[in-house]
């Protein structure tokens, strides 16, 4: 299946009931967050750290397979301008190997802002920068993951 527009994964048909999977990647880990069932609410779920695509892939297919993934969101880290930097590269060849892992939906998500929004909340509730770098990019991950629920719910109502 080759990576999908967000209107082309609004018509996507899922024909059985299990959850999407939100990835923010960075250089070192990857956050993770897992929809609901219903495809209507994301939360944090983890924090892998990256080691060897070899390793990489057998934790993210146990992930698939245990937590029942039926569709993969990945953030996609544009320049403020809307165009693409090398991270963008970086982002795209990572989602073409997922897709060689599975045959899943999988869709690039526009997440500037995503980890300002986060840092921010997290430091409006006064944790620590040890304790911030613990979860930031999980609940990135959820952020990012959380913005497409609500786009997809909305696209789909009307």
């Amino acid at each position: 299946m080759p990576l999908l527009i967000f209107d082309d994964f609004t018509k996507v048909s899922f024909e059985k009931r299990g959850r999407l999977l939100g990835c923010d990647l960075g250089e070192k880990t990857i956050g993770l967050a897992l929809s609901d069932v219903g495809l209507k609410i994301a939360s944090p779920f983890q924090v892998l750290q990256r080691t060897k695509w070899r390793e990489d892939s057998k934790a993210l297919l146990k992930i698939f397979d245990d937590y029942l993934i039926m569709g993969i969101v990945v953030g996609l880290p544009l320049n403020m301008d809307g165009s693409e930097g090398p991270r963008c590269q970086s982002v795209r060849q990572f989602s073409q190997n997922i897709l060689s892992l599975r045959d899943l939906p999988l869709c690039l998500w526009d997440e500037r802002l995503s980890t300002v929004a986060v840092t921010r909340i997290l430091l409006e509730a006064d944790l620590s920068r040890k304790k911030r770098s613990k979860i930031i990019d999980k609940l990135a991950a959820s952020y990012i993951l959380q913005g497409f629920l609500d786009a997809f719910n909305w696209k789909k109502s009307i």
